[in-house]
């Protein structure tokens, strides 16, 4: 379970003191959690400071009542965190089945490793020997670094935006690979989107804008007064 008691965050600039996230209190218990709201609203932030590639100004945060507040981000995936980044990162002179390696932290074989590409709808012989760099797309990245959270397993799964980037894997097929995540996991899987199909299969939505949470409910209780017959990217900006 993951708890934020109060955290806020805030950045300096040449304007002074500008306050990013603001007195946040959610707890995180669920297989599936998505996380949605207005374009700079603070969803990626609130992301990032769950990871720990950001810390708080103030608050706490806690994963299974241990306090992770201070943790890095390389203490927090010890602790059983990934995170996948809007734009994954490239990696020169590593090859994808050495990358799946990592994030599996033991050794793969190759039937290992193609399983896990399988799963994100990426021909297993094509890839497993490539770099990771400049030579994939941005979406057969995303799908990479999709494989790579598969393999670790870990308590909480973030992802930030994954439909972004992708292209010649069908959005459906994303869906069906976090279906089977939500199915299978022991863990929790967190998920920033606007993506009505996606705040569709999740069991707890939180509505972020403004740095603040604004609803979390069921996506029973929550997305009715989020879509209205638009999309939810629409309604969020301007309804909030």
């Amino acid at each position: 379970m993951l708890e934020l008691k109060n955290v806020s965050f805030a950045v300096d600039n040449e304007d002074g003191r500008k306050e990013i996230l603001k007195d946040i209190n959610l707890t995180i218990n669920e297989r599936f959690v998505a996380i949605t709201g207005p374009n700079g609203g603070g969803k990626s932030t609130l992301a990032k400071i769950i990871a720990g590639i950001y810390q708080p100004t103030s608050g706490k945060i806690y994963l299974d009542g241990e306090d992770i507040t201070d943790f890095s981000i390389t203490e927090r995936a010890r602790k059983g965190i990934s995170f996948a980044f809007q734009q994954p990162v490239r990696f020169k002179g590593i090859t994808v089945k050495d990358l799946l390696t990592l994030a599996a932290g033991k050794s793969l074989n190759v039937g290992e490793a193609c399983a896990y590409l399988s799963e994100v709808g990426l021909c297993a012989r094509d890839y497993v020997n490539r770099e990771v760099n400049a030579s994939l797309s941005g979406g057969e990245l995303k799908r990479i670094e999709i494989a790579t959270v598969l393999a670790r397993k870990t308590k909480i799964s973030v992802f930030d935006e994954p439909e972004a980037g992708i292209d010649l894997w069908s959005f459906g097929n994303l869906i069906a690979v976090f279906e089977k995540m939500h199915e299978t996991l022991g863990g929790s899987i967190l998920i920033i989107s606007h993506q009505e199909r996606i705040l569709n299969i999740a069991d707890k939505i939180v509505v972020v804008a403004d740095g603040t949470i604004r609803a979390v409910g069921s996506k029973d209780e929550i997305l009715p007064t989020l879509l209205q017959g638009e999309s939810p990217c629409k309604v969020l900006t301007e309804k909030l």
